[in-house]
């Protein structure tokens, strides 16, 4: 599925993202620490055995104090994919999980060029597997294989499971871009906060096919839920399908709205959208391409 106009696409998107607005396409927060960088963080006093090249010689020569620079540097970002591998996500035209192996993708790719270290955990119910922390685009195969190689498993979604199975293994505080359509019976809410309280910073990308949202569907019919086989035979009458469909848009205003007031990014997206011109909207949504 990532074949060469695919890989075209990603490196226009990384020179795109360098070029224009390096860093903030994920509402990129790099955290520092004090160090050998090269931005001025404050003084301390000189003790013996200090390097003299950090004396600050401009206070020594109007006070006489003798004071040594301490600078920021910056530590890597690090970015986890919680990608949903459930079995909601194996429908739609195009499908919804290669769609969202597609933006996991891209954006890795970019965190990579920018130098940040990237992490995919694929979930339904748990946690079923992991593609460990990497850094450097020279590792961008690798994850192609995983994320390829990665299928949808007959489980339902429980995101707060994943997330708790994710967290047990004490992995140091970054960015959690969740990538999912979040059909998630218990809700997505309670999970993203976890992520909040346990110091990540959450991102989320909803996306759904449209026909999840406007079904073509009117009289008898037996519904089959394919995550946890639940059969119901329903009549659908144009006034349930309007009722349907306002629940559905509901629920997407929900999503913004929560996002929203925690202040955290959120993107919504059909598959119908190609990946590459999702991830441009994304860019101009943080204004920094018209």
């Amino acid at each position: 599925m990532f074949d060469s106009e695919f890989m075209k696409k990603l490196e226009y998107l990384s020179l795109v993202s360098r070029r224009i607005f390096r860093g903030q396409l994920l509402a990129q927060k790099r955290t520092r620490q004090l160090g050998g960088g090269v931005e001025f963080a404050d003084h301390r006093n000189y003790v013996h055995g200090d390097d003299l090249r950090y004396l600050d010689w401009n206070v020594y020569a109007r006070l006489g104090s003798e004071l040594v620079k301490r600078f920021e540097e910056e530590e890597d970002l690090h970015i986890y994919f919680f990608l949903d591998c459930s079995q909601s996500m194996s429908v739609g035209q195009p499908n919804k999980f290669d769609y969202a192996r597609q933006i996991t993708a891209a954006l890795a790719y970019i965190a990579l060029a920018d130098l940040d270290r990237i992490s995919v955990v694929a979930f339904a119910d748990q946690v079923y597997d992991i593609f460990p922390l990497i850094r450097g685009k020279q590792h961008v195969l690798s994850l192609l294989r995983f994320l390829e190689s990665l299928q949808t498993v007959a489980k339902t979604t429980d995101i707060l499971t994943s997330v708790n199975g994710f967290l047990h293994r004490k992995q140091r505080t970054g960015l959690a871009v969740v990538i999912s359509d979040l059909f998630d019976p218990a809700g997505f809410q309670k999970a993203v906060d976890t992520l909040r309280y346990r110091h990540f910073e959450p991102n989320i990308i909803q996306i759904h096919d449209t026909s999840e949202a406007s079904p073509k569907l009117l009289g008898d019919l037996q519904l089959l839920d394919m995550e946890t086989g639940f059969v119901r035979n329903v009549t659908i009458s144009e006034n349930v399908l309007r009722r349907y469909k306002q629940k559905f848009s509901d629920f997407l205003d929900l999503v913004k709205k929560y996002c929203i007031s925690n202040g955290f990014s959120c993107t919504i997206s059909t598959t119908a959208v190609p990946f590459d011109e999702m991830i441009l909207r994304m860019m101009r949504e943080t204004g920094s391409v018209r």
